[in-house]
């Protein structure tokens, strides 16, 4: 299994309800490509960070093996996703991925 982890920060501009809405639909986009996307087990995105945090979103998912990782990555739905929810939001991103 690898699991995927991403946080990501976004933009200043994004402020108020519309900063809530663009969490919530990040959290709903990436959460529902579970059974979508072959090889991705579990996806968890965190958009409640304490007031301690230095970003406001987190995800966390669960894949096959390394192989289905590199499909998720240009997997059209994912893809369609990231263009759409994540990637016109967000000013930075930190990944690791790793076995476990």
């Amino acid at each position: 299994m690898v699991r995927h982890v991403i946080l990501w920060t976004l933009k200043e501009e994004i402020q108020g309800a519309e900063r809530e809405a663009v969490k919530a639909g990040i959290k709903e986009g990436l959460e529902g490509l579970v059974g979508v996307v072959p090889g991705l087990k579990e996806v968890t995105v965190y958009t409640n960070g304490l007031e301690s945090s230095n970003c406001d979103v987190m995800l966390d998912s669960v894949l096959e093996d390394e192989a289905a990782l590199k499909a998720y990555a240009v997997n059209p739905d994912h893809v369609a996703v990231a263009n759409g929810k994540v990637r016109p939001y967000t000013c930075s991103r930190v990944c690791l991925d790793f076995e476990v």
